[in-house]
């Protein structure tokens, strides 16, 4: 691949900019180092391989050349109704929803490209960034966003997607099982047909960012409704993290996950305070 040639596969996509790398630290550093010098929304940044690729919380991110998808958006909310937001304190409503944007639209792009090749494959979000198919992690979301006093001044939606077997980390650095496209499809894959299939999707999705249509569609994509999970959430006071386990009943409006606990009580989990996990389907 080089910048020509994804230019023209991403040309029918109303996208303002495209940068490609064969390899790169990490694109969405490349996505905000263009953002603060001036790109415009909807900038994108591709690259073959990461070499300090980052999810959430700090971890790092995999992405050897040839096997995986690693793209990042530039998104600027004054250009989309939702995301207009003016105080830090509500910066969590924009990166919600931005996170389950890029987890949408990757869920879309799979559905898409297999029903083309006539194959099913049943991909699910796990609250509140990963997509994982048969229990195991295919891709991930990184959602970061920048500030200029109480202005939010952009966003960079990160995504990153397991392609091929050689994408998928050592399993003793895996913290969560992990799988890829190719394995989940039972054949190859033309990594960037899928790259423009999940993009088609997240610019569909994006007008509706702000509306009670999109938490419902992703209610409708999440993995674990109805059953236990343990969630460590991180103590608001510092230290250790609280460990708790809960039914999943659903979406709040901010998008937020209700949980019922063992003693009844129905609280709500907010995004970047947690680490999901299944337990077995009785709860013990």
């Amino acid at each position: 691949m080089d910048q020509k040639t994804l230019a023209r596969k991403l040309a029918e996509l109303p996208l303002e900019a495209v940068r490609y790398f064969d390899s790169t630290g990490s694109t969405n550093q490349e996505a905000a180092d263009w953002a603060q010098a001036g790109a415009h929304d909807l900038s994108l940044v591709v690259a073959d391989e990461q070499t300090a690729g980052r999810g959430r919380t700090g971890r790092k991110w995999f992405t050897p050349p040839g096997a995986a998808l690693a793209f990042s958006l530039v998104i600027r909310p004054e250009s989309h109704a939702g995301l207009e937001i003016r105080m830090p304190e509500q910066s969590k409503a924009p990166l919600t929803r931005l996170t389950a944007l890029g987890a949408l639209a990757t869920c879309d792009g799979l559905k898409t490209y297999a029903q083309a090749r006539a194959r099913q494959v049943a991909a699910q979000i796990k609250w509140p960034n990963d997509v994982i198919v048969n229990g195991r992690k295919l891709a991930g979301v990184l959602a970061e966003t920048a500030w200029e006093g109480t202005h939010l001044s952009y966003a960079i939606l990160g995504t990153g997607i397991n392609v091929a077997p050689a994408s998928l980390p050592l399993a003793e650095e895996l913290t969560f099982p992990a799988t890829c496209f190719e394995a989940a499809l039972g054949m190859p894959v033309d990594r960037w047909d899928l790259l423009q299939r999940v993009l088609a999707a997240l610019l569909a999705r994006l007008p509706e960012v702000a509306s009670a249509k999109f938490i419902q569609a992703w209610e409708d994509q999440l993995a674990y409704k109805g059953e236990w999970v343990q969630v460590s959430a991180l103590n608001p006071a510092g230290g250790s993290e609280i460990p708790i386990e809960g039914q999943v009943l659903g979406l709040n409006t901010d998008g937020s996950l209700e949980l019922r606990t063992r003693s009844g009580k129905v609280m709500a989990i907010h995004s970047g305070e947690v680490r999901l996990r299944p337990v077995d389907r009785t709860g013990k």
